[in-house]
């Protein structure tokens, strides 16, 4: 498996991996993304700025992230570890649900963790929907505590905020 920096021509097999991931999470119940997030431009965004990862095998993409250092301004209440604020927030993990409990996900984690190092940063910050029991207990298997919940969506329950100090 090779983890790159995504490119504009990989956009629509990016598009299938989410689609095939909501699939996945609806039917286990999990009704954190929908047909509108995440969506087209907002992955071309994360292409253009050079912070979105595709996790490729035999050149097709299975999982893709996105990793940088914004952090939506309801993370500003979270009590974070890390004073420093010398951290990378990572954005829309997502792995096709072929590929899912193959340790694709851990891997683009454990690539993220390898850039917190070379950016000579501290740690780690995400969140997740507290309704999705898998991530919850991914991040937490990977080492991460959870240090608050946050209100994304007005129509949606709250999102946890893990952190991990690298």
């Amino acid at each position: 498996m090779i983890i790159r920096i995504a490119k504009i021509s990989d956009i629509e097999s990016i598009m299938n991996m989410y689609n095939s991931c909501v699939r996945g999470m609806i039917n286990e119940g999990i009704n954190q993304w929908d047909n509108e997030y995440p969506n087209r431009d907002i992955i071309k965004n994360d292409i253009k700025a050079e912070t979105y990862y595709v996790a490729l095998l035999k050149n097709k993409v299975i999982a893709g992230v996105n990793i940088d250092q914004k952090q939506d301004n309801q993370y500003l209440d979270v009590k974070w570890k890390d004073k420093t604020n010398s951290f990378l927030v990572v954005h829309r993990l997502a792995v096709s649900k072929n590929w899912w409990g193959k340790g694709i996900g851990k891997l683009l984690m454990l690539y993220a963790e390898d850039l917190v190092i070379q950016k000579k940063l501290k740690s780690i910050r995400l969140d997740t929907y507290s309704e999705n029991p898998l991530a919850i207990s991914f991040y937490k298997k990977l080492g991460y505590e959870e240090l608050g919940a946050i209100n994304l969506k007005p129509n949606k329950k709250e999102y946890y905020c893990f952190e991990k100090i690298i």
